[in-house]
């Protein structure tokens, strides 16, 4: 097998297994499934091109988790007002139908969720994201953000404590 096929090969072994946790990352930042796709495919097209291939699957895991949530923390900052504003428009309650109050709810608390998720100063929303949403470990979180398994847990109690605060000054109990 050519070096090449060998490289198409673990690229797409690697893009099967972290294209959803890529994707789950990217959008509980950016709450934009269009904006999360393009990121998630710009962190692939950047690992595709690496000079030097990571040895593990792992490796590429963090490395692609790093770079998808810079590219979205880079895409809310410049979106900024903008980006708010849509997530507002289409986010509008919608009409409710008979019995379908539940999913309202569900949809409502989700969008109050992801508001105070975005309060968040990113030292504090980067790991709780990639926890809650990412389902990776505090290891793994330590290995991505570069810091250690205690400060993630540090700032992971932390995050949870500010979102309660703000949930709760909105008067939403999603325990």
């Amino acid at each position: 097998m050519s070096h090449e096929a060998q490289h198409a090969e673990s690229f797409e072994r690697v893009y099967k297994e972290v294209f959803p946790v890529l994707f789950r990352v990217a959008y509980h930042i950016t709450g934009d499934k269009i904006a999360t796709e393009d990121l998630c495919q710009e962190a692939f097209i950047r690992y595709f091109n690496r000079a030097t291939p990571l040895k593990t699957i792992d490796d590429a895991k963090y490395w692609l988790i790093r770079v998808v949530k810079n590219l979205s923390f880079n895409y809310q900052k410049r979106k900024g007002r903008e980006q708010k504003a849509n997530v507002k428009v289409f986010n509008e309650p919608q009409p409710r139908m008979p019995g379908g109050e539940e999913e309202y709810l569900r949809r409502e608390t989700s969008r109050m969720v992801r508001e105070a998720l975005e309060k968040l100063p990113p030292r504090l929303r980067s790991p709780i994201i990639l926890k809650e949403y990412g389902g990776l470990s505090y290891k793994e979180i330590g290995k991505i953000l570069r810091i250690t398994e205690g400060n993630v847990k540090v700032r992971i109690f932390r995050a949870r404590n500010q979102l309660q605060q703000y949930l709760d000054q909105e008067g939403i109990d999603v325990s």
